[in-house]
């Protein structure tokens, strides 16, 4: 801090100086006394702590100044680069449009409910409003934590309701089934006529620029997905030393940047392998070239991990191809597979706390988003999962990736 005499047209004036949240502060008083005791306080209060500093001078960095300075710093860096995406985007479409010239001491619990209003009459959903209040949130409250405001107003606020959840609707194996021999085979796209340089075009089939090799993963992945309950990004992650006699060992996600890392839950678990489809992952390795022990299962061509933008595109194109041509409508996620594993387990009987082991999650949430699954089977005979399965196989007809075709194209 320093005091500056200055000589103006006014007369002699005092200038203070000071650093003040990473910020250059200054003000001009007329008397030297002022000025001097105006310097005192200010080292007092920074000796107190920054909020003593913000109530003493009104002032407090504004929320971009903020997150840029120390909320990303401090927080946001170690965030998965996933995350940080997420987070970044909806800083600069919902938030800082708002909030992002306004010192943090100025927002009030009034601009955060006049806010969310705003969001709702510009049509954006529950959701996408419940995760900006989220972030919203948090960076308040870490400068809560760092004394920068007294209080954090979104705390206070009542949040928008949560949308519905819609019921879960697991595919059955005969529908699985149905989708995998489907994905195992070429899937040309139809072209509607139109006209071209003003001349007519008939309609015409685009070939299927997948090769035999990338059907018979895609059929593989569907029966993970649905046999085995993993997450998209724990199936992605999943390497052939994973695979075991009777379980998959479950330790890894991937990141959306084509990296791994660790589960979302963070913990690593069993997932019971169900005998076909140890069979399936047996012949896609063999249709694969015998991959080693620590190689992904489901590599891309570069044997790196899956990218969000791979993903997305396997499932807006060979997914949802494979569901239309299967008559499924509406069409599910790749992510309601999921859904068709816990319902087998279900059937079988198993309990809520075994289903919820298996699938990663605890048993409040497995009950609450399988009850109705549960008193579906409630009266009913219990099923043997690998016999579900082969039943469905065998009505369906053998895929064209068999266990003894892949053996025999490997050789």
């Amino acid at each position: 801090m320093s005091i500056e005499p200055r000589d103006t047209a006014a007369g002699r004036r005092y200038l203070v100086r000071w650093r003040e949240n990473g910020k250059q502060r200054s003000r001009t008083f007329v008397r030297a006394a002022d000025a001097e005791a105006w310097d005192l306080e200010v080292r007092r209060r920074q000796q107190l702590g920054p909020l003593a500093v913000t109530q003493l001078t009104g002032t407090a960095p504004t929320l971009n100044e903020y997150t840029a300075d120390v909320w990303v710093p401090q927080h946001a860096a170690a965030l998965a680069p996933r995350t940080q995406k997420t987070y970044a985007a909806l800083l600069k479409a919902r938030i800082i449009p708002t909030f992002g010239t306004t010192p943090l001491n100025r927002i009030t619990s009034a601009d955060v409910r006049a806010w969310q209003a705003q969001q709702t009459r510009d049509n954006a959903g529950p959701t996408a409003i419940r995760r900006a209040r989220m972030l919203l949130g948090a960076i308040l409250q870490h400068a809560l934590e760092n004394e920068v405001v007294t209080t954090n107003p979104v705390a206070i606020v009542k949040p928008p309701r949560k949308p519905r959840t819609k019921t879960v609707r697991p595919l059955a194996p005969s529908t699985v089934e149905a989708l995998r021999q489907v994905v195992a085979q070429p899937m040309p796209v139809r072209v509607p006529e139109g006209k071209r340089k003003g001349a007519r075009r008939a309609a015409y089939d685009m070939p299927d620029k997948r090769d035999r090799i990338t059907m018979a993963r895609d059929a593989t992945l569907v029966a993970v997905l649905a046999y085995a309950g993993l997450r998209p990004g724990e199936a992605l992650a999943l390497r052939w030393e994973h695979v075991r006699d009777k379980t998959l060992l479950i330790e890894d996600g991937t990141d959306g940047e084509g990296k791994v890392k660790a589960t979302k839950t963070e913990h690593v678990r069993t997932v019971r392998l169900l005998g076909p489809l140890a069979a399936d992952l047996k012949a896609w390795r063999l249709t694969a070239g015998r991959p080693p022990a620590r190689a992904l299962v489901f590599p891309r061509p570069d044997d790196g991990a899956w990218t969000t933008i791979d993903w997305n595109n396997w499932r807006d194109r060979t997914w949802t191809a494979a569901c239309e041509r299967a008559d499924l409508d509406p069409v599910p996620r790749p992510y309601d597979l999921r859904h068709s594993f816990a319902s087998l387990l279900l059937a079988e009987g198993r309990s809520v706390h075994y289903v919820a082991r298996q699938l990663g999650h605890g048993p409040e949430l497995t009950l609450r988003t399988y009850g109705h699954v549960m008193d579906e089977f409630e009266d009913a005979a219990t099923i043997d999962a690998d016999a579900e399965i082969r039943k469905a196989r065998a009505a369906e007809g053998v895929l064209r990736v068999s266990s003894a075709t892949a053996a025999e194209e490997a050789v």
